[in-house]
């Protein structure tokens, strides 16, 4: 099945020996590199995760622009923005910016977030639950907004008065962008969410984690997650196709320094641990010469199910090996699995 593969980066930035991004300046203008050399090489994606109090990526609206503005083909989007911090009007104006910026590339993964380095972060950016709603329910409430007002309906009553003559009618969120709804993602971390996903109409984006487990491994478990989100499309009546992207770490060892990287990395396995309280499946990375990476990823049930892959890249170790890792995957692994 030919797929789109792009990277996911998280943004780190340290001044830990090794590092080549050591500032927050450092992490944006490498990740804009990184996603110009990404097209260059002929991947089809770059997103990169959100992730607010943490010296990683955190607003990635001008990021998303600069990115736009400066490549021609690739997509562009991210994995995941927590919606928990979110004020869903004024992120439908950056999105449709982006948007319009990129010509239409934008690919918007959202989602309830994950644990993040502050306990209920979200109420420093001014957003608390109501009472009888969890931080999981206003999550959902600010997508709900948000869905509706990048749809283009007018709902703001205008002034009469108004500094600049306005249309007829109540006022929509400007500007829009034409097509941006079709392509929302939602980070489904379960099956039942994978499902509510398909009844809202958004793309499913699911991750190296699920927050359930039922002793199956961790591919298997997502490819019955995405059967499930498919299964529940239909069902809902939706007339065009979704796309589902899975994320993972796959490397090719090609030369010397890819071994002393990632050469004792190969033979990980799942792993079951317990996030939010709760119990959760870990998927393993993937690691090996690229004619056992084959034979390796030919087993993965749930990238097989999946139209896009993204590669999740050590974006600490810079920009040229970076591109080195993503470009062996493009010329040495994707053709032997039908993926280009």
């Amino acid at each position: 099945m030919s797929k789109k593969i792009g990277f996911l980066s998280f943004g780190h930035w340290s001044d830990a020996p090794g590092s080549q991004v050591r500032t927050g300046a450092d992490t944006l203008l490498q990740s804009i590199d990184l996603a110009v050399a990404a097209e260059e090489l002929g991947a089809d994606g770059a997103y990169f995760r959100v992730h607010h109090f943490a010296r990683q990526l955190a607003s990635p609206f001008p990021l998303l622009a600069a990115v736009g503005a400066k490549t021609d083909r690739i997509e562009i989007g991210t994995g995941v923005i927590d919606m928990r911090y979110e004020n869903p009007l004024y992120m439908a104006e950056d999105a449709g910016s982006a948007d319009l910026i990129s010509e239409g590339r934008l690919q918007l993964g959202i989602s309830r977030g994950s644990p993040e380095q502050v306990i209920e972060g979200y109420k420093y950016f001014g957003y608390v639950p109501p009472e009888g709603m969890t931080d999981a329910d206003m999550a959902r409430q600010h997508t709900d907004v948000f869905l509706k007002v990048i749809e283009g309906n007018g709902f703001a009553q205008p002034n009469p008065q108004p500094m600049f003559p306005n249309p007829p009618g109540a006022l929509p969120i400007e500007p829009q962008s034409p097509g941006l709804r079709d392509r929302i993602w939602w980070g489904a971390g379960s099956r039942a969410t994978a499902e509510w996903t398909a009844q809202q109409g958004m793309n499913l984006m699911s991750s190296t984690l699920l927050t359930e487990d039922t002793g199956i491994p961790f591919h298997k478990l997502q490819a019955e997650q995405i059967d499930r989100f498919r299964d529940a499309w239909t069902a809902a009546g939706w007339t065009r196709e979704p796309r589902v992207s899975v994320s993972r770490s796959i490397f090719a060892i090609t030369n010397d320094m890819d071994r002393a990287y990632f050469g004792r990395s190969g033979d990980e396995d799942d792993q079951v641990g317990y996030i939010d309280g709760g119990i959760a499946r870990f998927g393993k990375s993937y690691a090996a010469e690229p004619d056992k990476l084959v034979e390796q990823l030919r087993e993965d049930e749930a990238i097989a199910a999946a139209d896009t892959l993204l590669l999740t890249v050590p974006n600490q170790l810079g920009v040229d090996y970076n591109a080195h890792v993503i470009e062996s995957i493009l010329k040495y692994v994707a053709p032997e699995l039908g993926w280009r």
